[in-house]
């Protein structure tokens, strides 16, 4: 393992010598056991100052950084990548999966994991050994663990001696026993309520000869328990007594693979356990798969898929237990999630087996001529089954969100409305483990409000933290999808991030992925196997906590070229008007605003404006982010020194304030524009900023001065939006000064210059306001005139149009 940088399965190990001062190994040791993600702020201070952080810990947190990012460049100068990044709402270590001991250690457990579900144990027992070869000691056993550190000390033991005993099955189907023996006497002292070690301990002695001593092994576990906890054995440990005390052959000989166990013996199934109680939605699923369940007979495969999270376990158990009346030989579970080679159970005609956690269709294969009606779950499909039905479950419905309520209410009587809880719910995506860890997030805090919680989870950058409590940890159930699958796919999900939320066509994922469209077509079915991306009829999306998901995992293993290559790609591919974009995914305004977002922040300065000026036709009623866009926008022209753009995102800014009352702002921000407009000959913006500038001057009841200024703009080509924009200007002055047949006259060129312009809104707003005049004309003498200004944004005044200026400031034009 050459190439690891950072050690933690141990002491706090860096390659050139890790930081000595005690605190700066508490920050890097923290963000190293969260390797890739965002630790927050107050994570890092609960964990350096647990008791009483001083009043400036935040300042001290920076100066720790800071000096921890200068000691690892002198402890390797050839990396030439920043390992310690800030992220809102913290601190992000950037490390490889190779160059840190932890990530290494769960990568190859995971594929000893995977080899022993596959029957092959000598690859099982070789990946697990070489993972626990790792381990140094106890998780930065040199280092004072806060809350943060000790859980993650609690986890990765929980991993190592679960490859521990991984391996030592491998190695018991390997034939291994007599030289387990020494070992698993150890491990029974060290872990005496573990009842697996004690249990391999028996097998590897009655394979050795020595049956009464593993008799007595079950002795001492039984007197353990009962005496340290008060209870028995579990009924795989009494199983496997009763097996060794009647001598059973099978027991005493290694098999090359999975072997029929009877029904309740060590790994087999179990009676099915009862429903969940606070089971809520899923009513069009939940009565397809009852329907299924009800017409099946002995034989039949059924299978329960979806993404992770989706709750797939819970309804197969709930429309299980509706439908037992159809099966009298008993609703029995076999769960496959344990690990170790999958158990057969006996044959038991008229029962239904739930099949949890179906990996492969090797698991199920043996299965089927037991005569069992198979309930599968599984995130694949899997398609090699005959006869197999699937029901695919994913994200909650929207109209389902009532339902949560009861989920996210607390049990001191604290209520969310069904408001709050259809919030939450799209907040978590609708996914039910999700929407379920925020509830637990409540209950857990009494403190919170639902305000509170809804606030934790608004920050796109620290919404998986916020759904992350006790064992509950929507990340980590994510990141089982994410890594099962090779690399090449995984990239393929990690460019995807890059795209809007939202749908998306191929040919989109096609630009993220730098792939033909009908290459991108293909990846994008591989991930919805793997179901990272969700498929239907008209496009293509990513459910919104992989999005995040996805998101994290490009900022920590994708090279910064390659992203600002993708970004590029991704950007081209939504410039408003390029060809053949399917309607059901042309992007809206917050897509294109965060897309400019991405391009700013990559650099790209010309794409940023590019994609802004696509705003100015959609309607955004949120002024703080619009004008945020435009401000950025203005930025990136400054930057690669674009004088028409620049000009025109002040006067796009100066509209924004005009349209919000903001009268000084407005006439600075044009006044600016027509500047900058004359000094680089751009006459179609100077036009557009003098029809701004002469909007103005008719709002404060300047009709005369109005006029004349839009003079130069009403000469302008016909061609030309400031030539429109002047004609609309001058009507409404017409109809200010002179009267409705007046501003007639100005209206009916606005059409003609509408359908040169080849604009039909342009052209609809002119037919709009020719009839407005009309009906004008048929009810003379009306006390109040509402005037559509510009199309879609109206002015309402009392006494007729314009009858006085609007002094209020604050309240946009409706």
């Amino acid at each position: 393992m050459s190439a690891v940088r950072f050690g933690i399965l141990g002491p706090l190990e860096v390659s050139g010598g890790a930081p000595a001062a005690a605190k700066l190994r508490g920050v890097l040791g923290t963000l190293l056991v969260r390797a890739n993600e965002v630790v927050s702020v107050d994570g890092l201070i609960d964990e350096l100052w647990p008791q009483s952080p001083p009043r400036t810990a935040a300042t001290t947190l920076q100066v720790y950084v800071s000096h921890l990012r200068k000691a690892l460049r002198t402890a390797d100068p050839s990396h030439d990548r920043e390992t310690l990044l800030t992220r809102r709402p913290g601190y992000l270590a950037r490390v490889a999966p190779d160059e840190l001991d932890s990530t290494a250690f769960l990568g190859l457990a995971r594929r000893g994991h995977q080899a022993l579900n596959e029957g092959d144990f000598a690859a099982a027992a070789d990946l697990q050994r070489r993972a626990l070869a790792l381990w140094r000691g106890p998780l930065l056993s040199d280092i004072p663990h806060g809350p943060l550190l000790e859980g993650a000390a609690v986890r990765m033991d929980e991993a190592r001696t679960t490859a521990l005993d991984e391996r030592v099955r491998a190695e018991l189907h390997l034939g291994m026993h007599r030289e387990l023996v020494p070992e698993l006497h150890e491990l029974a002292a060290e872990y005496p309520l573990r009842e697996e070690f004690h249990a391999h301990l028996m097998v590897a002695l009655y394979r050795c000869g020595r049956q009464a001593e593993a008799l007595r092994v079950f002795t001492r576990l039984r007197r353990t328990l009962v005496d340290e906890l008060g209870i028995e054995p579990g009924p795989r440990s009494r199983r496997l007594q009763q097996l060794i005390l009647a001598g059973d052959p099978d027991l005493a000989r290694p098999g090359p693979g999975p072997r029929p166990v009877p029904v309740g013996a060590v790994g087999g199934d179990t009676p099915l356990p009862g429903p969940d109680p606070s089971f809520v939605g899923r009513t069009e699923e939940l009565g397809a798969l009852e329907r299924l369940l009800l017409s099946a007979s002995a034989g039949d495969v059924i299978a329960v898929t979806g993404m992770p999270g989706a709750g797939k376990t819970a309804l197969a158990v709930e429309a299980a237990h509706r439908a037992a009346g159809a099966f009298p030989g008993g609703l029995r579970l076999l769960d496959l999630r344990d690990g170790g080679p999958p158990p057969r159970p006996a044959p038991a005609h008229g029962s239904l087996l739930v099949v949890d956690g179906v990996t492969s269709e090797a698991e199920v294969r043996p299965l089927l001529p037991l005569g069992h009606t198979l309930l599968l779950t599984a995130r694949r499909v899997p398609a090699g089954l005959p006869g197999l039905r699937t029901v695919l479950l994913g994200p909650w419905r929207p109209e389902e969100t009532r339902q949560l309520v009861r989920l996210l209410d607390g049990p001191d009587g604290r209520r969310v409305s069904v408001e709050q809880a259809g919030t939450v719910a799209e907040l978590c995506g609708r996914l039910p483990l999700a929407v379920r860890a925020a509830a637990a997030q409540l209950t857990a805090r009494p403190h919170w409000t639902p305000a509170t919680l809804v606030d934790r989870l608004h920050a796109e950058d620290g919404r998986l933290d916020a759904l992350r409590t006790g064992d509950m940890d929507v990340r980590a159930r994510l990141l089982t999808a994410y890594e099962d699958c090779d690399e090449g796919r995984r990239r393929q999900f990690r460019l995807l991030s890059l795209l809007p939320p939202g749908p998306f066509d191929a040919a989109r994922a096609a630009a993220a992925l730098d792939l033909t469209a009908a290459r991108a077509l293909a990846a994008l079915e591989g991930l919805a196997d793997d179901r990272l991306v969700e498929a239907d009829r008209e496009a293509w999306r990513l459910p919104e906590l992989l999005r995040l998901l996805a998101v994290e995992r490009l900022a920590a293993e994708e090279a910064p070229g390659a992203v600002r290559a993708a970004v590029r790609r991704v950007c081209l591919a939504y410039l408003p008007g390029t060809a053949g974009p399917r309607r059901a995914t042309a992007p809206d305004a917050p897509a294109l605003a965060r897309l400019a977002r991405t391009a700013y922040d990559a650099g790209l300065w010309e794409l940023t404006v590019r994609l802004t000026d696509g705003l100015a036709g959609f309607a955004r009623p949120d002024a703080v982010a619009e004008e945020a866009s435009y401000a950025l926008a203005l930025d990136a022209a400054r930057r690669c020194a674009d004088r028409p753009a620049h000009a025109r995102m002040l006067r796009l800014l100066a509209e924004l304030a005009w349209r919000y009352r903001r009268f000084g702002r407005a006439r600075d921000l044009l006044g600016r524009a027509l500047e900058l407009a004359r000094e680089c000959g751009d006459e179609e913006e100077a036009g557009q900023a003098l029809v701004g500038l002469a909007e103005l001057l008719l709002d404060g009841g300047a009709a005369d001065e109005a006029a004349d200024l839009l003079g130069p703009a009403l000469a302008a080509p016909v061609h030309s939006r400031a030539r429109y924009e002047a004609t609309r200007a001058r009507a409404l002055v017409a109809l200010a000064r002179e009267g409705p047949e007046a501003a007639r006259t100005w209206f009916t060129e606005c059409l003609t210059l509408a359908g040169a312009l080849d604009d039909p809104g342009l052209r609809m707003y002119a037919r709009r306001s020719l009839r407005a005049l009309d009906a004008d004309a048929d009810a003379p003498g009306a006390g109040f005139g509402a005037v559509e200004i510009r199309p879609g944004l109206w002015r309402i005044h009392q006494g007729g149009p314009f009858a006085r200026s609007s002094s209020a400031c604050g309240e946009p034009c409706r």
